[in-house]
């Protein structure tokens, strides 16, 4: 008889998103005969209790994992740090040792007739 229980109910994940622009956050599980209730359940457990702008119901059975395989392909094969941004963190200091070096419109007309060949 569990077996058959368990044949009976499907689990389904829920998103949703607070406001037409906001991303889609997963939420919870949950377990319903079919999609109609499923969706039912989610809109009495979730939106009673805060304001949202669109609510999806998905059967996990149709959301697709990356394998092993599949996730250290995700990973950097060489080394490509220098398209990260760090590292900018002391550039406006630098920046200022920088313009203290450069040579000035004072210091220069300063120089006038000091130039000996």
């Amino acid at each position: 008889m569990a077996g058959k229980e368990q044949g009976f109910y499907q689990v389904f994940e829920v998103f949703s998103r607070k406001a037409p622009d906001a991303p889609m956050q997963h939420q919870f599980s949950l377990l319903a005969p079919n999609e109609e209730i499923a969706l039912v359940m989610a809109q009495e457990n979730f939106m009673r209790r805060e304001p949202v702008a669109d609510l999806w119901v998905v059967k996990r059975d149709y959301i697709r994992r990356m394998s092993e395989e599949e996730k250290a392909a995700l990973k950097r094969l060489d080394n490509k740090d220098y398209r990260l941004t760090r590292g900018y963190g002391d550039l406006k200091k630098r920046w200022r040792k920088y313009e203290q070096n450069v040579l000035d419109e004072k210091e220069i007309l300063s120089w006038k007739g000091e130039i000996r060949r």
